[in-house]
């Protein structure tokens, strides 16, 4: 079976088409920010993102009509348990209202792939969006009434790796007690019990600090900036997501940079090590939400892929279980394998209510 996936990034769209379970290719088409800027809101890029998938399809020579399905990266919808999606009129509806969680160019991927395949009978997917939501009950809360705890995080790789993970080991995910971290631009540490992921660390709310984002704040303070008449609102979230974190602390955002300056340079060896530090904290808070009964640490993300980070981090948890590193991202290949089963029968599709 032949399957196009799309998935929309902020300053990307990766296009690929997979034969099965085999990419015939994978492209990532780099967008400049004159290109973007243009654009009021992520919704109105549609049709710039349409043009782009039909020049790459072009280019590799494959026509939409060779097809089986389409499927395309979901976003940060409404709560939603974790599965394969068919894009109904509910769930464009949401896009195109603004009835979602975030203004997120994710959002836009049902949308693209129900646009190809609409016209030539093909169903059309998400899989495992940002908004996968699978909390206890007592996750949800917050020491506020008006501030409940929300599950946004990167779901579509945190699933695929766990998914992978059970594989290789010959176990169901069903079966299995996993914390799965997510470390790149953004972090999420997420509680897996029995195929179901529990709890997380939403990375624009809190958790350990990231290249870009700050993670969780001194609580009073970050009050008492808020009314300084310093920032204004926008400025005040700019700093918490985009510039906050190793960008704030050491002024880059690049972990190689900062790992080869930490030899000669005291500060960068101090920021590095509170790096490694909060985010070996923060799995061992996910541990203990699986009451220590973990089966394995599975790290990926772009940030695996730093071996001083990862041992640094397998030094302070190492003795709660097996940890297992999947440096990168395969949100490619999870929204293939997710189309996919449905198409096989493998496992039933999800209504988008």
């Amino acid at each position: 079976m032949k399957i196009l996936v799309i998935n929309p990034g902020a300053t990307s769209t990766k296009v690929a088409v997979y034969e099965d379970e085999r990419p015939l290719f994978v492209d990532v088409i780099r967008h400049k920010p004159e290109e973007l800027d243009g654009f009021e809101n992520t919704y109105d890029q549609h049709a710039f993102r349409s043009e782009t998938i039909r020049g790459c399809m072009e280019k590799h020579g494959i026509g939409f009509g060779e097809l089986d399905a389409v499927v395309g990266r979901g976003g940060p919808f409404k709560p939603l348990v974790s599965g394969t999606y068919r894009v109904n009129p509910a769930m464009k509806a949401d896009v195109k209202l603004g009835n979602v969680q975030a203004d997120h160019i994710s959002n836009i991927g049902c949308l693209l792939a129900d646009e190809v395949a609409a016209p030539y009978g093909i169903p059309a997917f998400i899989v495992d969006p940002v908004s996968v939501d699978e909390f206890d009950p007592e996750a949800y809360v917050s020491g506020m009434k008006e501030l409940p705890r929300i599950s946004l995080s990167h779901a579509l790789n945190i699933k695929m790796i766990a998914k992978r993970y059970a594989h290789e080991i010959g176990r169901r995910y069903e079966d299995l007690n996993l914390v799965v971290a997510h470390l790149g631009g953004g972090i999420s540490i997420t509680s897996h019990r029995k195929g179901r992921m529990i709890d997380v660390s939403n990375a624009n709310d809190g958790g350990p600090f990231s290249p870009q984002r700050c993670g969780t704040l001194p609580v009073t303070g970050l009050v008492k900036l808020c009314f300084s008449g310093k920032y204004s609102e926008k400025e005040v979230l700019g700093k918490i997501i985009k510039k906050g974190g190793l960008l704030d602390l050491i002024g880059i955002d690049d972990l190689i940079e900062l790992v080869g300056r930490i030899d000669s340079d005291a500060e960068a060896a101090s920021v590095f090590k509170a790096f490694v530090y909060h985010i070996s904290k923060e799995i061992g808070a996910y541990a203990a939400v699986l009451k220590g009964e973990v089966d394995a640490i599975l790290l990926t993300g772009g940030i695996a892929f730093c071996e001083p980070v990862m041992n640094g981090v397998a030094d302070y948890i190492s003795w709660i279980a097996p940890v297992k590193v999947y440096p990168g991202e395969d949100e490619m290949e999870g929204l293939a394998l997710g189309a996919l089963r449905v198409l096989r029968g493998e496992e039933e599709e999800k209504e988008y209510k």
